[in-house]
């Protein structure tokens, strides 16, 4: 006879198909969304039949991927999706670390490359979901919102986890994530700059936490612009030939070299984000599995905000959209904070995975 999980599984599955009930080491809840193994091909990116990065960890292939459906809260040090909850905010990067790692293993913070996997699935589908990036509803939106859980000022700020409408899912239906395009952005794993060099952990090795992401950690690699692999960085931010963000005619520009330097916060349409000559084929496709290059310009061009600081010591990211920004959504990441930035308007999702055995 089933056992009451499995009735719960089973009851949550008829309803949203490909949601899962995961529980962690204390035998508490969260509300998952499963990703099963996927090649480049699967997800629009190409014709390659090699698998995506976020299914390789410590270079085995995973079969699935699980990620929160839900902006995560925290109970006893611990984080969890569940439904009709305020998201946790006022959190750190190293904090939203901490939570997810406390669940036990396979727990992480959700890395870019995974985050990678519901952004090509959207330019693959051509559809881009919304979320409450206007005081508790979409910009585009007049008559919706959803149930508030706080304030600002005299206005709606966040809202309950699940209660907007499908738009706010990533798939458009009750099985999708909800929330990637507003409410709160989320902290990403795996990805950093160091004086404007994009740095990230092999494949989705950000999944495993026994890779520290500490700012001195080893396991950070920059990516060789000409063809994709990993290099070690000199820590400088000036690693030969290696992929940077550079500042070109108002956009963000991946090129081997830095042009325009500035401390403050360039911004651009996540649309208009190109790769200049210097970067090739290989390292592109590698900048589209993390979400960070456009492969459609149309789908992912309007309220897309995106952020870069290419003169600091290190910036980490944060992705998605906020209550309190018109111009964020889906296809936003901001990489201009520090790793102890913490706002009311940023939280973070875990994900899990079974670890494969050494």
């Amino acid at each position: 006879m089933a056992n009451n999980f499995d009735l719960s599984n089973l009851a949550l599955q008829a309803v949203c198909p490909g949601n899962e009930i995961l529980y962690d080491d204390k035998g508490m809840p969260s509300i998952m969304v499963k990703i099963p193994k996927q090649t480049y091909a699967q997800l629009g990116l190409g014709e390659s039949q090699a698998i995506h990065p976020a299914f390789i960890i410590n270079g085995q292939e995973v079969d699935a991927i699980w990620l929160s459906k839900f902006h995560n809260i925290i109970v006893n040090g611990r984080a969890y999706s569940l439904p009709g909850q305020d998201p946790a905010t006022n959190i750190n990067f190293d904090q939203a670390v901490a939570a997810c790692v406390a669940k036990g293993e396979g727990w992480h913070l959700m890395t870019q490359m995974e985050r990678g996997l519901p952004i090509n699935w959207c330019e693959n589908n051509g559809f881009i979901p919304l979320g409450n990036n206007d005081y508790g509803k979409h910009v585009s939106e007049t008559n919706y919102k959803a149930i508030p859980t706080s304030k600002s000022g005299d206005r709606t700020g966040r809202t309950a986890t699940g209660t907007g409408p499908l738009t706010w899912f990533h798939d458009n239906t009750p099985s999708g994530i909800d929330g990637l395009g507003g409410n709160v952005r989320d902290w990403v794993g795996g990805i950093r700059t160091v004086y404007g060099e994009l740095q990230i952990l092999a494949n989705n090795n950000g999944a495993d936490n026994t890779h520290s992401q500490a700012p001195g950690s080893l396991a950070w690699k920059a990516i060789k612009g000409d063809d994709g692999t990993l290099i070690d960085p000199n820590g400088s931010g000036t690693t030969p030939g290696s992929v940077k963000m550079d500042w070109i005619d108002s956009a963000i520009v991946y090129s081997t070299t830095i042009t325009d330097p500035n401390p403050g916060e360039h911004s651009c349409n996540f649309g208009v984000i190109a790769a200049n000559a210097s970067v090739g084929a290989n390292a592109k496709l590698l900048l589209q599995a993390l979400g960070m290059l456009p492969r459609n310009s149309d789908v992912l061009s309007k309220s897309n905000r995106c952020y870069m600081n290419n003169a600091a010591e290190e910036r980490l990211f944060h992705c998605g959209g906020s209550y309190d920004t018109s111009v964020f959504g889906f296809g936003t990441f901001s990489g201009y904070h520090t790793r102890a930035n913490a706002n009311a308007s940023l939280g973070f999702r875990a994900a899990y995975v079974e670890l494969p055995s050494a």
